[in-house]
């Protein structure tokens, strides 16, 4: 049996006037183009089972928005598994950061699919700050349960 694939995370969460807010990316890609509910994620990344879940969670937050981790007190939002069997691991550490200065990574594919042609795509084509009720409607599902801990530890 191959081991589940794994990914680490970080999920920036900020104090407003209207309350907590949570920082997520919008899948970039084909397939999530047109989709809202279920195509965002916490910028996360695969990482291979010698390399500590941490420094992953760090090094895939800076490939996928192009900007250094901030530093903070990590608060460990422990594993969920994905529908695909990918078990994500995450923290949340309280930041601020302006949307408009991402510089997200990219990653080839064929497409469209047996055309021979090859594209690149941003790894997340946009990212926002969320409310908790906004997040939930269009995380992706298994992910929600990131938001009910934070929402326990800083509740």
């Amino acid at each position: 049996m191959t081991e589940p694939r794994r990914s680490a995370g970080l999920l920036l969460f900020r104090h407003t006037g209207e309350g907590v807010e949570v920082l997520l990316g919008h899948m970039g890609g084909p397939f999530f183009a047109k989709k809202d509910a279920g195509a965002w994620t916490v910028p996360k990344g695969e990482y291979e089972p010698d390399e500590p879940a941490w420094e992953a969670a760090r090094r895939e937050f800076q490939e996928e928005l192009g900007l250094a981790p901030p530093d903070g007190e990590a608060i460990e939002l422990g594993e969920v598994r994905q529908t695909n069997g990918k078990i994500v691991t995450a923290w949340a550490i309280e930041a601020d950061l302006d949307p408009d200065t991402i510089a997200p990574g990219t990653f080839v594919m064929e497409w469209p699919p047996r055309s021979g042609r090859i594209q690149e795509f941003p790894e997340v084509d946009r990212v926002a700050w969320l409310s908790p009720d906004r997040a939930r409607e269009v995380i992706v599902k298994a992910q929600a349960a990131f938001l009910d801990r934070l929402a326990e530890h800083s509740g």
